[in-house]
């Protein structure tokens, strides 16, 4: 089932599947992002991996516009504790190389220690990525 979560002015800017054949939750967010919809967002799909009971995220920010550096502190220092607390165990970024929300990415997977990240800039390598890491355990 696909969640769509949509911004007050009725724009979809995020797109949850708990993919049960990959064994993930697949996120795909979109547009212009703020702290409030950040943290709506990270929450739902952390929500979302909980009641799985997986311990994958394949996350696609290519469809993002701009930055979110904004929120780069709370999405450190709170959600990505809480996700590793909910079982998040690997996490798979794909970003759109030289855009400005890929250096929110590159921000993020320096900071990060909670769980195991990788920055892709396609969702074919992030998949076997994920593939690969749910074989080793």
């Amino acid at each position: 089932m696909i969640e769509e979560l949509k911004s007050p002015t009725g724009r979809v800017y995020l797109t949850i599947d708990t993919d049960t054949t990959n064994r993930w939750v697949f996120v795909d967010w979109m547009g212009y992002l703020t702290a409030d919809s950040i943290r709506t967002g990270a929450a739902a799909y952390t929500s979302a991996l909980a009641k799985s009971k997986f311990n994958c995220v394949l996350n696609d920010t290519r469809s993002v516009r701009g930055p979110w550096d904004h929120s780069m502190d709370w999405v450190i220092n709170t959600w990505a504790p809480n996700a590793a607390a909910a079982g998040l165990k690997y996490f798979a970024l794909v970003s759109t190389p030289e855009s400005l929300a890929d250096g929110s990415a590159a921000n993020f997977y320096a900071q990060l220690t909670a769980f195991h990240a990788e920055v892709f800039d396609n969702l074919s390598t992030a998949r076997a990525w994920l593939h690969r890491m749910q074989a080793q355990g």
